[in-house]
């Protein structure tokens, strides 16, 4: 039973420890960069989430084909346009992270956090 259960939702399982991998990177790390990867996995699992809940079996892309009739026969296309939108922040906040990790290694020399805090008193 709980092989089957464990089969069933692999993917949920995956993206669940996706997701941890995030909050215990950004507490644990000490290096700024670490802690932006980790920030990002976590981005990641969510739209894998959103993505895989919008998936349907035995239904097809929301294109129109002759024959078919009814919603039931499409998969939804509105969380696959919202992650796309969220691909896009995801990748804007990480491009101005960054730039502010840029301007911090070069004005103090160092991207750890406790040497960083440091420099900056």
């Amino acid at each position: 039973m709980i092989k089957e259960l464990l089969a069933s939702h692999l993917v949920y399982w995956l993206i669940i420890i996706l997701f941890m991998l995030g909050p215990f990177g950004i507490i644990l790390q000490k290096n700024l960069v670490k802690k932006l990867m980790a920030m990002n996995i976590m981005q990641v699992a969510v739209i894998i989430f959103f993505l895989v809940l919008g998936q349907k079996e035995g239904a097809t892309l929301p294109i129109e084909i002759h024959g078919l009739t009814g919603a039931a026969n499409y998969i939804n296309p509105l969380p696959h346009a919202l992650m796309l939108t969220a691909i896009v922040v995801s990748l804007s906040t990480t491009g101005v992270a960054l730039a502010l990790l840029l301007l911090l290694q070069k004005k103090y020399g160092v991207l750890e956090e406790d040497e960083l805090l440091r420099r900056m008193n």
